[in-house]
Protein backbone atom coordinates (compact mmCIF):
# COMPACT_ATOMS: atom_id res chain seq x y z
CA UNK A 1 0.00 0.00 0.00
CA UNK A 2 2.75 2.33 0.86
CA UNK A 3 4.49 1.65 -2.07
CA UNK A 4 1.47 2.55 -4.22
CA UNK A 5 1.49 5.96 -2.37
CA UNK A 6 5.62 6.46 -3.00
CA UNK A 7 4.63 6.29 -6.90
CA UNK A 8 1.93 8.61 -7.20
CA UNK A 9 4.04 11.14 -4.99
CA UNK A 10 6.37 10.46 -7.68
CA UNK A 11 4.60 10.80 -10.55
CA UNK A 12 2.77 13.78 -8.99
CA UNK A 13 6.05 15.72 -8.36
CA UNK A 14 6.96 14.82 -12.22
CA UNK A 15 4.16 16.39 -13.74
CA UNK A 16 5.02 19.79 -11.53
CA UNK A 17 8.60 19.68 -13.38
CA UNK A 18 7.61 19.89 -16.58
CA UNK A 19 4.05 21.88 -15.84
CA UNK A 20 5.83 24.32 -14.20
CA UNK A 21 8.58 25.52 -16.79
CA UNK A 22 5.62 25.31 -19.23
CA UNK A 23 3.61 27.61 -18.05
CA UNK A 24 6.64 30.25 -17.83
CA UNK A 25 7.52 29.43 -21.10
CA UNK A 26 3.64 30.21 -22.11
CA UNK A 27 3.85 33.38 -19.87
CA UNK A 28 7.00 34.84 -21.65
CA UNK A 29 5.62 34.10 -25.02
CA UNK A 30 2.22 36.18 -24.29
CA UNK A 31 3.95 39.36 -22.93
CA UNK A 32 6.50 39.09 -26.16
CA UNK A 33 3.59 39.19 -28.40
CA UNK A 34 2.03 41.46 -26.43
CA UNK A 35 4.66 44.38 -26.49
CA UNK A 36 7.06 43.53 -29.42
CA UNK A 37 5.69 44.40 -32.67
CA UNK A 38 7.02 42.61 -35.47
CA UNK A 39 8.95 44.41 -38.21
CA UNK A 40 6.80 44.47 -41.42
CA UNK A 41 8.56 42.98 -44.37
CA UNK A 42 8.45 44.66 -47.24
CA UNK A 43 8.62 42.30 -50.55
CA UNK A 44 11.33 43.48 -53.05
CA UNK A 45 9.78 44.45 -56.54
CA UNK A 46 10.33 42.15 -58.77
CA UNK A 47 12.22 42.77 -62.08
CA UNK A 48 9.24 43.76 -64.55
CA UNK A 49 7.60 45.63 -61.97
CA UNK A 50 11.07 47.76 -61.34
CA UNK A 51 10.99 47.51 -65.38
CA UNK A 52 7.24 49.29 -65.92
CA UNK A 53 8.47 51.87 -63.32
CA UNK A 54 11.44 52.90 -65.19
CA UNK A 55 11.53 56.32 -67.04
CA UNK A 56 11.87 55.84 -70.39
CA UNK A 57 14.84 58.06 -72.28
CA UNK A 58 14.65 59.00 -76.06
CA UNK A 59 17.01 60.30 -78.25
CA UNK A 60 17.30 61.79 -81.76
CA UNK A 61 18.87 63.04 -84.36
CA UNK A 62 18.66 65.38 -87.42
CA UNK A 63 19.76 63.96 -90.79
CA UNK A 64 22.39 61.37 -91.67
CA UNK A 65 23.38 62.32 -95.07
CA UNK A 66 25.61 59.75 -97.21
CA UNK A 67 27.28 62.71 -99.22
CA UNK A 68 30.41 61.61 -101.74
CA UNK A 69 32.61 63.48 -99.63
CA UNK A 70 31.00 60.86 -96.44
CA UNK A 71 30.84 57.87 -99.05
CA UNK A 72 34.80 58.27 -99.81
CA UNK A 73 35.52 58.36 -96.18
CA UNK A 74 33.77 55.27 -95.52
CA UNK A 75 35.28 53.44 -98.36
CA UNK A 76 37.99 50.86 -96.99
CA UNK A 77 41.07 49.50 -99.88
CA UNK A 78 39.11 46.48 -100.01
CA UNK A 79 35.98 47.91 -100.91
CA UNK A 80 33.94 47.74 -98.33
CA UNK A 81 32.46 50.68 -96.72
CA UNK A 82 32.74 51.42 -92.89
CA UNK A 83 30.75 54.76 -91.62
CA UNK A 84 30.97 53.89 -88.21
CA UNK A 85 34.33 55.18 -87.28
CA UNK A 86 32.93 58.75 -88.23
CA UNK A 87 30.11 58.40 -85.57
CA UNK A 88 31.45 56.06 -82.93
CA UNK A 89 32.17 58.88 -80.45
CA UNK A 90 28.55 58.17 -80.07
CA UNK A 91 28.05 55.48 -78.91
CA UNK A 92 27.66 55.53 -75.14
CA UNK A 93 25.26 58.48 -76.06
CA UNK A 94 23.32 55.72 -77.58
CA UNK A 95 23.48 52.97 -75.34
CA UNK A 96 22.36 55.12 -72.23
CA UNK A 97 18.89 54.84 -73.89
CA UNK A 98 15.61 53.24 -74.44
CA UNK A 99 14.48 54.68 -77.64
CA UNK A 100 17.13 56.23 -80.66
CA UNK A 101 14.96 57.90 -83.43
CA UNK A 102 17.58 58.21 -86.62
CA UNK A 103 16.83 60.39 -89.52
CA UNK A 104 17.54 58.31 -92.67
CA UNK A 105 16.25 60.94 -95.74
CA UNK A 106 17.66 58.93 -98.64
CA UNK A 107 17.58 55.88 -100.92
CA UNK A 108 19.80 53.22 -99.43
CA UNK A 109 19.88 50.41 -102.50
CA UNK A 110 23.49 49.10 -102.14
CA UNK A 111 25.92 49.41 -104.84
CA UNK A 112 24.00 46.91 -107.29
CA UNK A 113 22.21 49.94 -107.68
CA UNK A 114 25.34 52.13 -108.34
CA UNK A 115 26.64 54.67 -105.58
CA UNK A 116 25.53 58.03 -105.69
CA UNK A 117 25.56 61.71 -103.76
CA UNK A 118 24.07 64.66 -103.99
CA UNK A 119 21.51 65.75 -105.65
CA UNK A 120 20.19 62.58 -105.69
CA UNK A 121 21.08 59.76 -103.24
CA UNK A 122 21.95 56.33 -103.16
CA UNK A 123 23.77 54.74 -100.70
CA UNK A 124 25.56 50.89 -99.83
CA UNK A 125 23.35 49.29 -97.38
CA UNK A 126 26.28 49.45 -95.27
CA UNK A 127 25.23 52.92 -94.31
CA UNK A 128 22.12 50.94 -92.94
CA UNK A 129 24.02 48.42 -91.12
CA UNK A 130 26.14 51.19 -89.59
CA UNK A 131 23.08 52.96 -88.07
CA UNK A 132 21.60 49.86 -86.48
CA UNK A 133 25.31 49.22 -85.12
CA UNK A 134 25.21 52.98 -83.47
CA UNK A 135 22.56 51.77 -81.75
CA UNK A 136 19.67 53.59 -84.02
CA UNK A 137 16.25 52.11 -83.09
CA UNK A 138 13.27 53.90 -84.63
CA UNK A 139 14.14 55.29 -87.90
CA UNK A 140 12.45 57.80 -90.50
CA UNK A 141 12.71 57.29 -94.22
CA UNK A 142 10.14 59.31 -95.56
CA UNK A 143 11.82 61.84 -97.61
CA UNK A 144 11.61 64.84 -99.84
CA UNK A 145 14.69 62.22 -101.82
CA UNK A 146 12.94 58.90 -101.54
CA UNK A 147 11.46 58.79 -105.19
CA UNK A 148 15.19 59.73 -106.63
CA UNK A 149 15.85 56.61 -108.27
CA UNK A 150 12.86 53.91 -109.10
CA UNK A 151 10.91 51.58 -106.41
CA UNK A 152 13.83 48.82 -106.43
CA UNK A 153 15.95 51.14 -104.65
CA UNK A 154 12.91 51.67 -102.27
CA UNK A 155 12.55 47.80 -101.63
CA UNK A 156 16.03 47.56 -101.18
CA UNK A 157 16.49 50.21 -98.43
CA UNK A 158 13.12 48.66 -96.47
CA UNK A 159 14.66 44.92 -96.55
CA UNK A 160 18.30 46.53 -95.40
CA UNK A 161 16.06 47.58 -92.29
CA UNK A 162 13.92 44.61 -92.56
CA UNK A 163 17.63 42.85 -91.91
CA UNK A 164 19.25 45.00 -88.93
CA UNK A 165 18.67 43.60 -85.75
CA UNK A 166 17.27 45.28 -82.46
CA UNK A 167 15.17 48.02 -84.41
CA UNK A 168 11.68 48.69 -82.37
CA UNK A 169 10.31 50.08 -85.84
CA UNK A 170 11.16 52.07 -88.91
CA UNK A 171 8.42 53.51 -91.45
CA UNK A 172 8.09 56.12 -94.23
CA UNK A 173 9.09 54.12 -97.34
CA UNK A 174 7.47 50.62 -98.46
CA UNK A 175 7.21 48.10 -100.66
CA UNK A 176 3.26 47.83 -101.26
CA UNK A 177 0.51 48.96 -100.62
CA UNK A 178 -0.10 47.27 -97.31
CA UNK A 179 3.16 48.38 -95.80
CA UNK A 180 1.93 51.99 -96.57
CA UNK A 181 -1.16 51.54 -95.08
CA UNK A 182 -0.29 49.87 -91.86
CA UNK A 183 1.33 51.46 -88.16
CA UNK A 184 4.13 50.66 -86.81
CA UNK A 185 4.16 49.94 -83.05
CA UNK A 186 6.21 48.63 -80.49
CA UNK A 187 6.48 48.36 -76.41
CA UNK A 188 8.81 49.60 -73.74
CA UNK A 189 8.73 49.46 -69.88
CA UNK A 190 5.10 48.23 -70.88
CA UNK A 191 4.27 51.07 -72.93
CA UNK A 192 2.79 50.84 -76.65
CA UNK A 193 3.94 52.91 -78.68
CA UNK A 194 3.01 53.64 -82.01
CA UNK A 195 5.22 55.07 -85.13
CA UNK A 196 4.35 57.20 -88.04
CA UNK A 197 6.19 58.84 -90.40
CA UNK A 198 5.50 61.49 -93.14
CA UNK A 199 7.15 63.39 -95.73
CA UNK A 200 5.60 66.78 -96.84
CA UNK A 201 6.66 67.09 -99.93
CA UNK A 202 8.78 65.45 -102.92
CA UNK A 203 11.42 67.35 -105.15
CA UNK A 204 10.61 68.52 -108.23
CA UNK A 205 12.93 66.25 -110.33
CA UNK A 206 11.91 63.04 -108.01
CA UNK A 207 8.14 63.51 -108.10
CA UNK A 208 6.33 60.07 -107.29
CA UNK A 209 6.59 56.82 -108.64
CA UNK A 210 3.31 55.58 -107.38
CA UNK A 211 1.09 55.65 -104.30
CA UNK A 212 2.74 53.63 -101.85
CA UNK A 213 6.51 53.68 -102.50
CA UNK A 214 6.54 56.89 -99.92
CA UNK A 215 4.38 57.78 -97.07
CA UNK A 216 3.14 61.27 -98.60
CA UNK A 217 1.30 63.91 -95.79
CA UNK A 218 -2.09 64.44 -95.89
CA UNK A 219 -4.47 65.25 -93.15
CA UNK A 220 -7.16 62.14 -94.47
CA UNK A 221 -4.31 59.69 -94.44
CA UNK A 222 -2.88 60.94 -91.41
CA UNK A 223 -6.11 60.73 -89.30
CA UNK A 224 -6.89 57.55 -90.14
CA UNK A 225 -3.57 56.22 -89.01
CA UNK A 226 -3.76 57.72 -85.62
CA UNK A 227 -7.20 56.52 -85.08
CA UNK A 228 -6.29 53.43 -86.38
CA UNK A 229 -3.22 53.17 -83.34
CA UNK A 230 -5.38 54.24 -80.81
CA UNK A 231 -8.27 51.74 -81.29
CA UNK A 232 -5.50 48.85 -81.60
CA UNK A 233 -4.26 50.70 -78.07
CA UNK A 234 -1.27 52.83 -78.68
CA UNK A 235 -1.13 55.02 -75.43
CA UNK A 236 1.74 57.23 -76.95
CA UNK A 237 2.14 58.06 -80.60
CA UNK A 238 5.13 59.75 -81.96
CA UNK A 239 4.95 61.28 -85.92
CA UNK A 240 8.12 61.59 -87.66
CA UNK A 241 7.49 64.99 -90.23
CA UNK A 242 9.83 65.88 -93.25
CA UNK A 243 8.45 69.59 -93.81
CA UNK A 244 9.74 73.79 -93.71
CA UNK A 245 11.89 75.04 -95.58
CA UNK A 246 15.58 74.32 -96.00
CA UNK A 247 18.36 76.62 -94.49
CA UNK A 248 16.98 78.40 -92.58
CA UNK A 249 15.84 78.57 -88.32
CA UNK A 250 12.71 79.81 -89.39
CA UNK A 251 9.45 78.34 -89.32
CA UNK A 252 6.94 78.48 -92.40
CA UNK A 253 3.04 78.39 -92.07
CA UNK A 254 2.73 74.69 -93.20
CA UNK A 255 5.07 73.51 -90.49
CA UNK A 256 3.26 75.28 -87.78
CA UNK A 257 -0.46 74.55 -89.35
CA UNK A 258 0.78 71.10 -89.54
CA UNK A 259 2.06 70.92 -86.27
CA UNK A 260 -1.34 72.25 -84.39
CA UNK A 261 -3.69 69.77 -86.68
CA UNK A 262 -1.23 66.76 -85.37
CA UNK A 263 -1.75 68.13 -81.41
CA UNK A 264 -5.59 68.15 -82.30
CA UNK A 265 -5.13 64.82 -83.32
CA UNK A 266 -3.64 64.09 -79.91
CA UNK A 267 -0.11 63.11 -80.95
CA UNK A 268 2.38 63.15 -77.92
CA UNK A 269 5.17 63.95 -80.00
CA UNK A 270 6.48 65.21 -83.38
CA UNK A 271 9.80 64.87 -84.81
CA UNK A 272 10.81 67.44 -87.38
CA UNK A 273 13.24 67.75 -90.00
CA UNK A 274 14.48 68.74 -93.55
CA UNK A 275 15.47 71.97 -92.55
CA UNK A 276 19.24 70.65 -91.87
CA UNK A 277 19.68 73.68 -89.83
CA UNK A 278 18.11 73.23 -86.33
CA UNK A 279 14.82 74.80 -85.28
CA UNK A 280 12.49 75.69 -81.86
CA UNK A 281 11.16 73.74 -80.14
CA UNK A 282 7.50 74.64 -78.69
CA UNK A 283 4.71 72.76 -76.56
CA UNK A 284 1.09 72.81 -78.39
CA UNK A 285 -2.15 72.34 -76.55
CA UNK A 286 -4.49 69.75 -78.76
CA UNK A 287 -8.09 69.73 -79.33
CA UNK A 288 -8.95 67.91 -75.81
CA UNK A 289 -6.30 69.34 -73.72
CA UNK A 290 -3.53 67.07 -74.42
CA UNK A 291 0.03 67.75 -74.81
CA UNK A 292 2.50 67.73 -77.92
CA UNK A 293 6.13 68.27 -78.01
CA UNK A 294 7.10 69.52 -81.14
CA UNK A 295 10.68 69.44 -82.32
CA UNK A 296 10.76 71.54 -85.11
CA UNK A 297 13.66 70.79 -86.98
CA UNK A 298 16.80 68.55 -85.53
CA UNK A 299 19.06 70.16 -87.93
CA UNK A 300 21.74 67.47 -89.47
CA UNK A 301 23.83 64.42 -87.71
CA UNK A 302 26.11 62.46 -90.09
CA UNK A 303 26.58 64.76 -93.34
CA UNK A 304 29.01 66.86 -95.08
CA UNK A 305 27.51 70.34 -95.79
CA UNK A 306 28.90 73.67 -95.99
CA UNK A 307 26.81 76.28 -93.81
CA UNK A 308 28.19 76.75 -90.26
CA UNK A 309 24.47 76.47 -88.92
CA UNK A 310 24.23 72.72 -90.46
CA UNK A 311 27.12 71.54 -88.57
CA UNK A 312 26.88 72.69 -85.53
CA UNK A 313 23.62 70.66 -84.69
CA UNK A 314 22.80 68.04 -81.77
CA UNK A 315 21.03 65.34 -80.06
CA UNK A 316 17.74 65.86 -78.65
CA UNK A 317 17.37 63.97 -75.33
CA UNK A 318 13.94 63.34 -74.25
CA UNK A 319 12.74 61.07 -70.37
CA UNK A 320 8.97 59.61 -70.80
CA UNK A 321 6.93 59.09 -67.24
CA UNK A 322 5.04 55.45 -68.14
CA UNK A 323 2.99 56.29 -65.63
CA UNK A 324 1.48 59.47 -66.51
CA UNK A 325 2.35 59.46 -70.25
CA UNK A 326 4.00 62.15 -70.27
CA UNK A 327 7.40 63.96 -71.21
CA UNK A 328 9.15 64.88 -67.95
CA UNK A 329 12.52 66.09 -68.67
CA UNK A 330 14.39 67.53 -71.60
CA UNK A 331 17.80 68.49 -73.09
CA UNK A 332 20.23 68.95 -75.88
CA UNK A 333 23.46 67.73 -76.70
CA UNK A 334 25.34 69.58 -79.14
CA UNK A 335 27.66 68.20 -81.51
CA UNK A 336 30.05 69.03 -84.47
CA UNK A 337 30.04 68.03 -87.57
CA UNK A 338 34.10 68.45 -88.84
CA UNK A 339 35.63 67.90 -91.93
CA UNK A 340 38.98 70.00 -93.20
CA UNK A 341 39.59 71.26 -96.66
CA UNK A 342 41.70 74.08 -98.18
CA UNK A 343 40.62 77.94 -98.71
CA UNK A 344 41.30 77.06 -103.05
CA UNK A 345 39.57 73.98 -102.30
CA UNK A 346 36.48 75.91 -100.78
CA UNK A 347 36.40 78.76 -103.02
CA UNK A 348 36.57 76.15 -105.95
CA UNK A 349 33.34 74.33 -103.98
CA UNK A 350 35.21 71.07 -104.16
CA UNK A 351 33.13 68.84 -102.63
CA UNK A 352 34.92 65.75 -103.27
CA UNK A 353 38.16 67.06 -101.64
CA UNK A 354 36.93 67.26 -98.51
CA UNK A 355 38.90 64.70 -95.88
CA UNK A 356 39.11 64.44 -92.12
CA UNK A 357 35.45 63.81 -91.56
CA UNK A 358 34.10 62.81 -87.62
CA UNK A 359 31.12 63.66 -86.25
CA UNK A 360 31.95 65.29 -82.50
CA UNK A 361 30.33 65.99 -79.29
CA UNK A 362 30.84 70.04 -79.21
CA UNK A 363 32.47 69.31 -75.88
CA UNK A 364 35.27 67.59 -77.42
CA UNK A 365 36.14 70.11 -80.09
CA UNK A 366 38.07 73.30 -80.42
CA UNK A 367 38.78 76.29 -82.24
CA UNK A 368 41.54 75.37 -84.02
CA UNK A 369 39.20 72.31 -85.47
CA UNK A 370 36.91 74.81 -86.36
CA UNK A 371 39.62 77.52 -87.52
CA UNK A 372 41.04 74.04 -90.26
CA UNK A 373 37.63 74.31 -91.55
CA UNK A 374 37.03 77.86 -92.46
CA UNK A 375 33.75 78.62 -90.70
CA UNK A 376 34.65 81.65 -89.09
CA UNK A 377 32.51 80.95 -86.05
CA UNK A 378 33.74 80.23 -83.06
CA UNK A 379 32.05 77.84 -80.41
CA UNK A 380 30.35 80.19 -78.16
CA UNK A 381 28.72 81.64 -80.94
CA UNK A 382 26.66 78.53 -82.18
CA UNK A 383 26.46 77.43 -78.46
CA UNK A 384 24.25 80.67 -78.17
CA UNK A 385 22.87 79.98 -81.08
CA UNK A 386 21.20 76.48 -80.40
CA UNK A 387 20.22 77.88 -77.05
CA UNK A 388 17.91 80.88 -78.81
CA UNK A 389 16.95 79.04 -81.27
CA UNK A 390 16.01 76.01 -79.14
CA UNK A 391 14.50 78.39 -76.66
CA UNK A 392 12.44 80.46 -78.96
CA UNK A 393 9.11 79.17 -77.78
CA UNK A 394 9.67 79.92 -73.84
CA UNK A 395 10.48 76.16 -73.93
CA UNK A 396 13.71 75.71 -71.57
CA UNK A 397 15.57 72.88 -73.44
CA UNK A 398 19.05 72.85 -71.56
CA UNK A 399 22.68 72.25 -73.05
CA UNK A 400 24.07 69.16 -71.54
CA UNK A 401 27.31 67.93 -71.36
CA UNK A 402 27.74 63.74 -71.70
CA UNK A 403 28.23 63.96 -67.60
CA UNK A 404 25.36 65.62 -67.36
CA UNK A 405 23.30 63.63 -69.30
CA UNK A 406 24.36 60.91 -67.89
CA UNK A 407 23.80 61.68 -64.39
CA UNK A 408 20.44 63.15 -65.20
CA UNK A 409 19.03 60.47 -67.54
CA UNK A 410 19.69 57.47 -65.22
CA UNK A 411 18.26 58.40 -62.61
Amino acid sequence: MQRVIYHRHRARRRNLIILVPAIALAIILGLFFRYHKPATVVPKPSQATVTLNRPINLVATGDWIAHDSVNAAALSPNGNYDYMPMVSDFLPVFRAADIRFCNDPILNGGESLGVSGYPKFNSPTEFVTDMGKLGCNLINLASNHSFDFTQANINNSVTAWQNTPNVLAFAGENQNQTQHDSVKYFIKNGVKFAFLAYTTYSNSDAPPLNGYGVNIFSKPFASQQISSARQNGAKFIIVSMRWGTEYTQTLNTTQTEDAQWLADQGVNLVLGHGTHELQPVQWLSGAKNSKTLVWYGLGNFLHSQEPAATLFNGIALMQINPQSLSISKLGFLPIYMHYEWSKSQQAADDIAARTNLHLYLLEDANQNMINTQELNTTIQAQEQRISTTLDSYGVNVPLLSTKQYYAEFNQ
